[in-house]
């Protein structure tokens, strides 16, 4: 089962073994990648074939948007969402 952690945890992974302008660099949750310069769009298209194997769903064009895919908080919370996964915030609220 992945959680919000887990995920972020993973796609930082994957930056930091893909992509050597990462390494090293500390990105925010929140800070675009591309502006960053983390990737470029050839890396964005790494990134998306990454996600849909790595949790097994495809992401349709219309999903392929900034908000889903600019930074690793969005990233995470695209992928939790596609998955089902609750928020930390939404399980403490209703543990059930």
């Amino acid at each position: 089962m992945h959680s919000q952690a887990v995920i972020e945890t993973e796609i930082r992974t994957f930056l930091s073994e893909n992509f050597p302008l990462s390494t090293g660099v500390i990105v925010d949750s929140e800070q675009s990648l591309v502006e960053s310069g983390v990737i470029d769009s050839l890396g964005v298209l790494e990134l998306v074939e990454f996600v849909e194997e790595k949790y097994d769903f495809r992401i349709p064009e219309d999903e392929l948007l900034p908000e889903n895919l600019d930074s690793i908080g969005n990233i995470t919370r695209f992928i939790a969402n596609k998955l089902g996964v609750r928020s930390p915030v939404e399980t403490e609220l209703d543990p059930t």
